[in-house]
């Protein structure tokens, strides 16, 4: 592996006094927003959190950028720099034929790190409603050029700190290192939450920079007179891998990488992940790359400040909605084949003895899951496999599935099986099923054994079909469109079993990744709109895919929440038909977490009814119900005629962080097929409800 280090620096080239050209006809005084500024500095003050924020820049070479900032009357900080290290690698396009790729192995090709330098040759600030913004122009590396943006948010203690960057270099693949280096570090200590819950506090002194596995993905730093911290937008920061471990995702200290002289904090990506398949993040050319950064700002100390960074994802975990329980799936947790593994070691049958309560259990339980769906036998379960051990792993997957659940929690049995249909996919029943994957020659579709019941086997996509409605299942594209379900659902979508009741649509994940869009999984989401169009009523699953789970994972960056509308949650025993009747019927949402959608109609009708035709569609009324933590981007409501998608885009830029509300609006749906509702706040966290249909 090549790896090549080109130093560069967040820093002013010049050493003169510089007077820079600053445009302000954006900005116009209003919602407790006030400014003052010259060509030397920039003196911007907004209401943040029950008090009133300011940040204050000085263009002199001498000088850090950020002079000081503060809140409620409080130098907090002041003499600080930016800091962006950009690593670049080159994607491989022509193993998936584009952009959309997961199975991509980055740094084992050559690639180089690089710091951003800045040249400030203009400045432009602007407000829009609840929000003002400093961006400047001359920020550059190597392979990146673009410029370095300030947001402030009216009511909120942070500031959003953003390279916005694009590159001309093709193929380009890469990952962002952000933070904040200070000038003095006299009576200043580093405060954050270790990744297995303990809190940290030590001196900032002269040791060198080290890498540090958080929880909440947050590190902090404090004064005298209240602290600072770093953390990142909590889901779209992070790009996908197999594993969720906790690679480390901030650093702290002295001289880090060797390109930030002193003391520096900040977020960080590990450029070698879980060492498997390590795609990075796409930059196509031209795309103007958003690499934000989140400085939250407290006139208290530091474990103060991690608590309201903790409440922007409701400490990760995912809010209990009345009417709802939140449900979970594709996890290769790979407990059945643990089980057996360890029970044929111990040399008996009872429960081994660390498998008792199994850790991602209790991971799942602390974050409010309701209900999990596994996906397990991922690389054991093959047609080869004979009846009796494939039977053997389906009873112990199903009574450790039984003895896991409780009245509060559902443990439930599912698989990756991918065989037959093309693609990888998912099966769900509303009860332990005994099928087996493979149909030789003479073999009965359906048999009984002795101490299993009814066992299916099933070796064609017919089997498979007459299978899931037998025994009321579903299935879904996994990962549609992407890994190895590139091309699926598309090239089946003509085929009886896609057609059929029986088959879900597909499952969304935030993949790939691509910071110049303010959005994740589009991929999946094109593609529910895509299903919609074809005239069938399909659905999409939030699903996460990701290996073994442990206590100190970082489970909440990767995750995404389905909402199911159920009042009250099945016991195991009794099967869990409802689940799937949720599922089947639309009536969910997904979420990443931080926005919820507890009521939406369109027409009077929730997600998965259908609307009559009727005059009344010219002014369909649409309402929806908003809860949310950051302040909110936008909504859109999305339809289709059953060729195009139309897209009716409503600005939140007004919204304050921690804030509900109720919006509607009436569209000319007359000449629509479908509609839904999607909603995203300013860290790209969303949400989005299932299409109603039109007659």
């Amino acid at each position: 592996m090549k790896y090549h280090i080109v130093f560069f620096a967040l820093y002013f080239t010049s050493l003169s006094v510089l007077a820079v050209n600053v445009d302000a006809d954006g900005f116009q005084a209003g919602d407790g927003f006030k400014l003052d500024y010259n060509a030397k500095h920039i003196h911007l003050e907004w209401p943040a959190d029950k008090g009133r924020g300011y940040l204050k820049l000085a263009f002199n070479p001498k000088k850090p950028l950020i002079q000081s900032l503060g809140i409620r009357g409080s130098k907090v900080m002041s003499d600080l720099d930016p800091q962006y290290i950009f690593w670049v690698g080159q994607r491989d396009l022509a193993k998936r034929k584009g952009w959309n790729i997961f199975f991509d192995r980055v740094p084992t090709r050559a690639y180089s790190a690089e710091k951003a330098v800045l040249t400030p040759t203009a400045v432009a600030i602007t407000r829009k409603q609840n929000r003002a913004a400093i961006e400047i122009q001359g920020l550059a590396s190597p392979n990146f050029t673009g410029s370095l943006l300030f947001m402030m948010y009216s009511g909120s203690p942070f500031i959003r700190m953003e390279a916005r960057v694009s590159t001309t270099r093709p193929a380009t693949a890469f990952l962002y290192h952000c933070g904040l280096s200070k000038k003095g570090t006299g009576n200043l200590s580093l405060q954050y939450i270790d990744a297995l819950g303990a809190e940290q506090n030590y001196a900032v002194d002269n040791t060198p920079a080290r890498t540090l596995k958080t929880k909440y993905r947050t590190v902090t730093v404090s004064s005298n007179s209240g602290s600072l911290s770093i953390m990142p937008a909590p889901h779209q920061f992070l790009y996908p891998l197999d594993f969720a471990e906790n690679y480390g995702y901030n650093w702290a200290g002295v001289d880090y990488l060797d390109f930030v002289p002193g003391f520096s904090w900040g977020i960080r990506q590990p450029p070698i992940g879980d060492k498997r398949f390590v795609p990075w993040v796409n930059a196509p050319e031209a795309a103007i790359q958003k690499l934000a950064a989140f400085m939250v700002i407290s006139d208290q100390a530091g474990d103060k400040n991690l608590n309201k960074v903790k409440s922007y994802t409701r400490s990760d975990t995912f809010k209990k909605l009345p009417g709802y329980k939140t449900f979970t799936s594709h996890y290769h947790v790979e407990h059945a084949l643990d089980y057996i593994d360890k029970q044929r070691s111990q040399g008996n049958d009872s429960i081994p003895s660390d498998l008792r309560q199994p850790e991602f259990v209790d991971e799942f339980k602390q974050m409010g899951v309701d209900i999990v769906h596994l996906a397990e036998f991922h690389k054991r379960a093959t047609p080869s496999l004979p009846t009796m051990a494939r039977l053997q792993q389906l009873k112990v997957m199903h009574d450790e599935c039984a003895r896991l659940s409780d009245d509060r929690f559902l443990l439930l049995p599912g698989e990756e099986p991918n065989v037959h249909l093309g693609g990888h996919w998912l099966s769900f029943f509303p009860k332990p099923v005994n099928w087996v994957l493979n149909r030789p020659a003479g073999q009965p579709f359906v048999q009984e054994i002795e101490g299993f019941g009814t066992v299916y086997h099933v070796g064609s996509v017919e089997d498979v079909r007459r299978l899931m409605q037998k025994e009321q299942g579903l299935m879904w594209t996994a990962h549609a469109r992407i890994k190895s379900s590139t091309g699926y659902p598309d090239q089946y979508k003509d085929t009886a079993f896609f057609r059929s009741d029986r088959f879900l649509g597909a499952a969304w994940k935030a993949m790939p990744a691509d910071y110049s869009r303010d959005t994740l999984g589009w991929r999946v989401i094109d593609l529910l709109d895509d299903m919609s169009n074809w005239g069938n009523k399909k659905y999409i699953i939030g699903e996460v895919d990701v290996f073994k789970i442990f206590r100190g994972y970082e489970l909440y960056g990767a995750m995404n929440i389905n909402y199911l509308k159920m009042n009250a949650l099945p016991k195991y025993q009794d099967g869990w038909r409802p689940v799937l009747d949720a599922i089947r019927s639309g009536s969910f949402f997904v979420t990443t977490g931080e926005i919820l959608i507890p009521r939406a109609t369109i027409g009077g009708k929730e997600a998965g009814q259908t609307l009559p035709k009727s005059p009344k569609l010219k002014k369909t009324r649409i309402t929806a119900k908003l809860e949310w933590t950051f302040p909110l981007s936008h909504a859109e409501i999305v339809s289709g005629d059953g060729s195009k998608v139309y897209r009716h885009r409503v600005d939140l830029a007004d919204t304050r962080e921690f804030g509900s509300r109720t919006v509607k609006l009436k569209l000319d749906l007359s000449r629509r097929t479908w509609a839904r509702l999607e909603v995203w706040d300013i860290a790209a966290n969303g949400a989005f409800t299932q299409p109603v249909w039109i007659e």
